[in-house]
């Protein structure tokens, strides 16, 4: 199989960079300042047991590849990307198999439009990218643990040739048949995301509650609405002691993924396909969702603005904690 990774960022960067060095053949995808890097001095993968230089082959798109029929294309762009990417991929042909390795819930849906095998990931793996050509991943003794299925249901030989090759390259991939409903427990971890990002990771006590009640809210929406979601006991029970960050030399990773979208000043955030989609399904089953709602309105601003993690007005404070429920 040749991975190719749509989007070489931190998630991409790792699982690419992983692969890569395992013996797989792999190319990244990656544009301006990162892809410039990436060809000029290769990938650097900091891992706990050490860092990586590899000289992964780099391409700006397809057009600088010919397609072949073992490809494996492997969505990690921010899911507001997704469209865009699937535009630019869309012309080189349905025979690939596509992985959205990515958080939320609906990049499998705007994939299969396009695509006829797909392939849906849940992504447990902390990781950072702040510098061009630079990816950093944490954690030991396994770098992270990838969930595949295909999509909407199932799994084929397809799977499982993608999973022992991951499995091969320092993560847990377990095939799960039923992986969307592990991808709805990982939509509920990342309601934290817009917190990090906009709170800055120093709200104390009150950056807790509002995690808290946009948990408590997802968790009701999707009751509400029939959604299956692996339980935290499970999820608790799956990861054990096998996904655990590690002291890293050097520039420590910081946040989430959210956190590091407003770090880089990209313009755009995840926040309206994670606190977003608690937000329309809460809209659809009459469940009132007024925490996630002000995040998901407070982190567009602070993306837009290209505001840096924490500078919040003592107004957006106060609306944030006005979103929580009375005592």
């Amino acid at each position: 199989m040749r991975y190719i990774i749509i989007g070489a960022g931190a998630v991409g960067g790792t699982i690419g960079g992983r692969l890569f060095d395992s013996g797989r053949e792999v190319v990244l995808v990656a544009r301006g300042a990162h892809g410039r890097a990436l060809r000029e001095r290769g990938l650097r993968l900091e891992l706990p047991d050490g860092t990586r230089e590899l000289a992964v082959p780099v391409a700006d798109g397809p057009e600088e590849l010919t397609p072949r029929d073992d490809d494996v294309l492997v969505l990690a762009v921010k899911t507001q990307d997704t469209a865009g990417a699937l535009e630019v991929w869309g012309g080189y042909g349905d025979r690939p198999a596509v992985v959205c390795a990515q958080n939320g819930v609906e990049n499998e849906r705007l994939a299969l439009r396009r695509f006829r095998d797909v392939h849906a990931m849940c992504v447990w793996l902390p990781s950072g990218h702040l510098e061009p050509g630079v990816v950093q991943a944490p954690c030991a003794p396994l770098t992270g643990i990838l969930h595949l299925g295909r999509y909407p249901s199932g799994a084929d030989a397809t799977t499982v040739r993608i999973a022992a090759d991951l499995a091969d390259s320092g993560f847990g991939a377990p095939v799960r048949e039923e992986v969307m409903a592990w991808k709805y427990a990982k939509l509920l971890a990342n309601l934290g995301n817009a917190v990090d990002a906009v709170w800055g990771g120093t709200g104390g006590d009150r950056a807790a509650e509002l995690l808290d009640r946009a948990g408590a809210e997802g968790t009701a929406v999707l009751d509400a609405a029939g959604i299956a979601y692996i339980g935290e006991e499970e999820r608790a029970r799956e990861r054990g002691d096998k996904l655990l960050v590690q002291p890293m030399k050097g520039a420590a990773r910081g946040g989430g993924s959210s956190w590091q979208s407003l770090v880089r000043g990209t313009g755009s955030i995840e926040t309206d396909y994670l606190n977003g989609e608690i937000v329309l399904l809460g809209r659809r089953v009459g469940v009132p969702t007024p925490v996630n709602e002000a995040l998901q309105r407070l982190a567009n601003v602070f993306a837009r603005e290209r505001r840096r993690p924490g500078e919040l007005t003592d107004d957006e404070r106060a609306a944030l904690l006005g979103s929580l429920p009375e005592a």
